[in-house]
């Protein structure tokens, strides 16, 4: 008897902490989840700046030091302003993808990282991601004018100010398609999508 109630025992222990075990996987996979899934279903607020119409004018300092950054007037090279944030996961995850796109395309694009809030803890982020090299902007005002409601969102200004494409950007191949919808046209990112998605497929 005494040994089958310790046999007992020992198993309700194992099964115990393998429930426990399968409990943290879970609540893993559901921090993953919402990471990649919360910003999708946001939608653009098309009540900023919008594409063809001239950025509002600013000249802001940079947390890296370095030249005054300027928005809305004419510059050497186009713009491409990325609001981040150094809690969001998403924006962290694009983060090479925007010191690629920054050595690749350097010669007509400037990348400008933007945000706002406590100027300590971007320093500390800067630091952390290795993000001296870019110009990084604090305002609050930045961000109210074009409306940037979640995170990341992009705008790329040509060398006149002039907004040429915006949208919120989820991936790679979002933010690089930000290139495809100056190049042809379309007013955002999801425009962009919208209009070449077939509409046999809409409709489902």
């Amino acid at each position: 008897m005494t040994h089958a109630l310790v046999f007992a025992v020992a198993v309700l222990t194992v099964l115990v902490l393998g429930l426990i075990v399968v409990v943290f996987a879970l609540a893993r996979q559901i921090g993953i989840l919402f990471e990649r899934v919360t910003p999708v279903g946001a939608m653009i607020n098309d009540s900023g700046p919008k594409v063809g119409e001239t950025s509002p004018a600013f000249t802001l300092q940079s947390l890296n030091g370095g030249n005054d950054v300027a928005f809305g007037m004419q510059r050497p090279r186009s713009t491409l302003v990325f609001f981040l944030s150094p809690t969001c996961p998403i924006c962290k995850k694009l983060l090479p993808t925007l010191k690629s796109i920054r050595s690749a395309e350097g010669n007509w694009l400037d990348v400008v990282l933007a945000s706002d809030g406590d100027p300590l803890k971007h320093r500390a982020f800067i630091e952390q991601a290795g993000l001296a090299e870019f110009p990084y902007v604090l305002s609050q005002e930045l961000g109210t004018t074009y409306r940037i409601a979640r995170l990341p969102f992009a705008v790329l200004m040509d060398a006149d100010g002039i907004v040429r494409a915006k949208g919120l950007i989820n991936s790679r191949e979002q933010l690089e398609s930000l290139f495809n919808a100056t190049e042809t046209g379309f007013a955002s990112i999801q425009d962009y999508v919208a209009r070449a998605t077939p509409a046999s497929l809409k409709s489902h």
